[in-house]
Parts: structure tokens; sequence; C-alpha cells
């Protein structure tokens, strides 16, 4: 909690337009005689706070959904107050649907909490004269001054965001070959998320298509150069001189990525263009898959909702919703608990410490030109502190949340005001922590087999089409495409049970084998597709690295072997024995089945012996 962490570059420009979104609507409702109005507008202007990471083409789009949202939420709030008993059921049923949505379109931070506490805030707002329609138009104004300032970036560098997602998956890549050891985990981890979110950067967050030659042309083609060299190296047999090779070469393209072309780029071959995360469809339905962690994330932020806002009914809070929010925000991102229990004290901490600025603040009543520049400071010390450390961020959130719900007005009991932020915020945090405990993640060894399962169903469909020469078709990418994302879903059931209760930490020390030797089978796959694509560009000249044909069975024998893997991992069952297998799948596939034999006759939390060493 004491530390200070690096920011992420570009952030002092980040708070600057955060602090200008807040503060220019303010003064220009001190211009139009209607401070009110201005304070309203500001909810707008959190639009902001969304899709920096995005292209811009892209990032319009996306941020016109969110200011719409934004003032949907407030128009929907203002008609809700009628129905005072529905507010705190419809509110949790709101901030488990913002959740679902944000989490599994990946909108980023702040995610579902500004949502909720838009639709729940501008009902308390001082400005009674405005109605429903009113407001709507007021904070889409407020949006749509958010989405110039956001998109202003683009008339200078048009492929910025594009150009640092490269950059970054150059990074990430030389990283991974300077370990120089092909069984280092978490950098080949983090090479291969780079690698695959720059691909959705280039490919899945280009609604417009690219121009032949063009700047997203050329960058594609240095992420594809960085994606075959990244799949070279996954082999532990690489002579050093070609790893020495493919560092350099992922260096340069660290700063080519950075720089703009000196020449035209060369056109790349059709069908060569990797795909991004799965569709949005895919996306949303994991989010509520039965028995997923995602979709008890969701649950529990419902459940502490509904007690938070319960809870500060029965004790007469006057504004329900900050305990709600509190709640909401300690949840939304789906934490682990160890992390949930960190931003809960961080977040009780400084906001009992904020109220002392807040208090001032209201005291001095600022209005005018000096509340728009208030406001604006504060969000941009908010922006610029809050990914360094939280419990600093906490202390400027209470002062500019209490500023703006003031409306601009002043207050006759501040000690009330201040103590009742501060008790609605430790409720929504104790709610919150309640809740977690009540519905934890999922963190059991069933978890993981079940990860396994999936990876080996994803495996076969993959090996099934590599085995037809068939790498590069559209059925063929998203197959590579949804290995990917299995993998990664593998690894996220494995952090979230490191980070869990102590028997889900013994279940995952004593699988992790099982686990890694799943993890090399996928990028050895997904390492062959990449070299089968290299040969058929430069016209089939070279060798495979790794022979596929089966020596003695055929593909039809051999994709039964692999579904029945996977179905015994999922289901924890005896598996069958495998047929002779080729040397791509062989000894990996053989170390899985000893494992799960061998853990056949011991309960799920006894850690089984560990097979023979993966060869």
């Amino acid at each position: 909690m004491r530390r200070i962490r690096p920011a992420p570059p570009l952030r002092t420009a980040f708070s600057l337009r955060a602090g200008l979104a807040m503060g220019v609507p303010i003064l220009a409702g001190w211009y139009a005689g209607d401070p009110a109005a201005g304070m309203m507008a500001t909810i707008g202007g959190f639009t902001a706070l969304y899709c920096s990471g995005r292209p811009y083409y892209a990032r319009g789009i996306a941020l016109a959904v969110i200011a719409c949202s934004f003032a949907g939420a407030v128009m929907f709030g203002l008609w809700l107050e009628h129905w005072p008993w529905l507010v705190v059921p419809v509110l949790a049923l709101v901030a488990m649907l913002a959740t679902w949505l944000c989490r599994s379109t990946r909108i980023g931070p702040p995610g579902a909490y500004l949502f909720v506490l838009a639709c729940a805030a501008g009902t308390a707002m001082p400005a009674r004269h405005l109605s429903p329609w009113h407001a709507g138009a007021l904070i889409l104004a407020g949006g749509a001054f958010a989405w110039l300032l956001h998109m202003a970036g683009a008339l200078l560098w048009p492929r910025g965001p594009e150009r640092r997602a490269v950059a970054t998956a150059a990074k990430a890549v030389a990283t991974w070959i300077a370990t120089g050891d092909a069984a280092a985990h978490p950098p080949r981890r983090h090479a291969a998320q780079a690698l695959h979110d720059s691909w959705q950067m280039l490919v899945g967050f280009q609604p417009i298509p690219s121009r032949e030659h063009g700047e997203l042309a050329r960058l594609r083609a240095l992420n594809r150069e960085l994606h075959l060299l990244f799949a070279s190296t996954l082999d532990p047999g690489l002579p050093p001189e070609h790893r020495d090779a493919a560092l350099a070469r992922a260096r340069a393209i660290t700063g080519e990525a950075r720089q703009p072309p000196i020449r035209r780029p060369p056109s790349l071959p059709a069908g060569t263009v990797p795909q991004g995360y799965p569709r949005s469809w895919t996306l949303l339905r994991e989010g509520l898959a039965p028995g997923s962690n995602a979709r008890r994330v969701v649950l529990r932020v419902g459940l502490a909702c509904l007690l938070a806002g319960t809870l500060a009914g029965l004790l007469e809070m006057e504004r329900a919703y900050w305990a709600m929010a509190a709640a909401l925000l300690m949840l939304h991102q789906g934490f682990d608990w160890p992390r949930t229990l960190q931003r809960s004290l961080e977040r009780t901490l400084g906001t009992w410490v904020g109220l002392l600025l807040a208090g001032a603040i209201l005291w001095l009543h600022p209005s005018g030109p000096w509340l728009a520049l208030l406001v604006a400071t504060l969000q941009f010390v908010i922006e610029l502190v809050v990914v360094r450390n939280y419990a600093i961020a906490a202390i400027f959130i209470t002062g500019a949340a209490l500023t703006i719900a003031s409306g601009g007005h002043a207050v006759d009991d501040i000690g009330g005001l201040l103590l009742a932020r501060g008790l609605d915020t430790l409720l929504g945090c104790a709610c919150a922590l309640l809740a977690f405990r009540l519905l934890p993640p999922r963190t059991d060894a069933r978890t993981v087999a079940t990860g396994i399962g999936q990876c080996l169903l994803a495996i076969r469909e993959t090996y099934a089409l590599l085995l037809r020469g068939d790498v590069t078709s559209p059925a063929a990418r998203a197959a590579r495409r949804d290995l990917q994302h299995q993998s990664f879903l593998l690894d996220q059931a494995l952090d979230e049970a490191i980070a869990g209760a102590e028997a889900g930490r013994r279940d995952v020390a004593a699988w992790w084998p099982a686990a890694a030797t799943c993890q090399r089978l996928v990028y050895r796959l997904l390492g062959a597709c990449w070299d089968m694509e290299r040969r058929h560009q430069d016209g089939g000249s070279g060798g495979a690295a790794v022979p596929l044909a089966p020596a003695a069975p055929d593909a039809v024998r051999i994709d039964a072997a692999l579904a029945a893997q996977a179905h015994a991992w999922r289901d924890l069952q005896s598996p069958p024995p495998l047929p002779p297998l080729p040397p791509l799948l062989d000894p990996d596939l053989a170390d899985l089945r000893g494992f799960l034999v061998q853990l056949r006759n011991r309960p799920l939390s006894a850690p089984p012996a560990s097979p023979d060493p993966p060869r």
C-alpha cells in the first residue's frame, strides 16, 4: 500500500485531458448562468476516462456509445427516483449488467463503476429544475466535448496507438528471447499476450479497411515478423547464433514501429493477417458461463450492492447509493482476495483522509471559474496518481466527488455530509468483502482440470487443420486464435488459484506440472502453424521443424484420442490409452495422460506424484 508504482507512458497528457473534460463544462455552466447544469454536464466528461489505448477509429465509435450510455443512465436514474422502493434492486441489476458488459467487451478501467454512479448520482444532484431530457442533453454535450478532446490526437498521430502497441509487443518478444530459456513461463506468456493484444489493435479494432501499402499495412507486416520470431524461438534446441539474430531483429523492430516509414511497405500475402480477440458474442457468453469465475464476479457484484443498499436503507442513510457504488468499485474488476482486501483498505483510509480536503472545499464554497479550475485540477491529480498509488488517489477522489455532488450550491450541514460519506464508504467496502467471502472464486483442482480439457479440445481442432496443411484460411486463423485464448484462460485460472484460499494454492502447486505441460503443447502447436505458414509464403522451401504425419494410426484415430483425453480431463475420469502419436504430440500428451492416471486414486486436494520429468 505504500509503494509508488511507475506511471504508464503519456499519463500526463491523459490526466490533462480528463481535467479539461471535467472543468470546461462547469465553466460553460457558469457562463450560461446555470452552474447546476454545468455540474450535470460533467457526468458526460467521464467519457474522457475510457478507451485511451484504442485506435482512433474504434475509439471514436466506442466513446460515442459510452457518452450515450452515460446520458441514458442518468435519465433512467431520474425516472427511477419516482419509485424509491425500486432504487436498490434496480441499481443492483444495473451494476450486474454493467459489470458483465464492461468485462466481456474489455472496455477497461474505470469500467462499470462510473455508469452505475452516474445512474445513481444524477438523481441526487441538486438540479431539480432540469427535466430528464434536458439532463440527458447536457450529459451528451459534456460527452461530446470529451470526445473531441479524446480524438484530437488523430490530427497529429493518426496511427499512434497502433505504433505503441507494436513497439510494446516487440519489447516483450525481445525480453522473451533474451531469457534464453524456452521453458520460462512468465516472459513467454507476456510476449504471447502482447502479440495477441497488438493484433487486436491492428485487426479487431479497425472498422475501416486498411489502404494497400499504408501505415497500417506496414505495422501489420512488422507484427507478423515479430510473431514469426516468437514462434521460431519456442524450440529449446535453437542454435545460439539464431537466437542472437532474432533478439537483434526484435529490438530493431521496437524502433521501426515508432518511426514513420522511409519507403512504402510491401503488401502482406493474402491470408497472413491473424485475428484479434474472439468475437464479442463469444466473450459475452463466456462472461455468463455456468460455474465460471466471470459469472461469479457478476453475481458477487449484485449481492454486494443489494447488501450495501439494504443496510444503508435500514440505517436511514440519506445517500444509500454511495454505499452501493463503493461495493461495486471493490468488485467489478474481478480482483482476487488479497487485491480486493487491499483495495478496500486503500479506499476506506483514502476516503476518510479525503474528507478533510472535501470539508475544506465545501467550507470555502468556490464558484464560477474557481470551481471549474478546482474540479479540473482535482481530476488531473486523480488520473495522474490513481495508477501509482490508489490510497493517495482516493483522497482526491473524495474531494472531487463531494464537490460535484454539491452541484455548486452551498452545503448547510458539512459535518453531517462528510460523516455520511465516510460511513457509506466503510459500509460498502465491508459488504464487498462479505460478498467475496460468500461467493469466492472457484480455485480448486477441478477448475484447472477443466481449463486443461478446454485447451485439449482447441488443440484437437487446430491440429486437424494443421494436418491438412490449412493454417491460413479464416477457419484456421479462428482455430489458432481460440487455442491461444484457451491458453490465456488456463493461465488466468492458475493465477486465481495462486491468489485464493490455502486449499486452492495446494492444488495449483500440485497441478502445476500438468498445466505447464499443456501450455508447452499449445505453444509447440502454434509454433508449428507459424512454421508451416512461413514455408507456404516461401514457396514450400525448407522442411517442417516437427514431423506432423502420424506413424501408424490415421488422422481420425488421433482426433478421437485428443477428444477422449480432453473429456477425461474435463470430467476427471480415467483416460483411455493413447495410440501411437506423431512427435509433435507424443511427449506432452503422454505426460498429461500419466499425470491424470496417477490422480485417479487420490482425493482432489491431495497432491499427486509428479510424472516422469517432461521430455
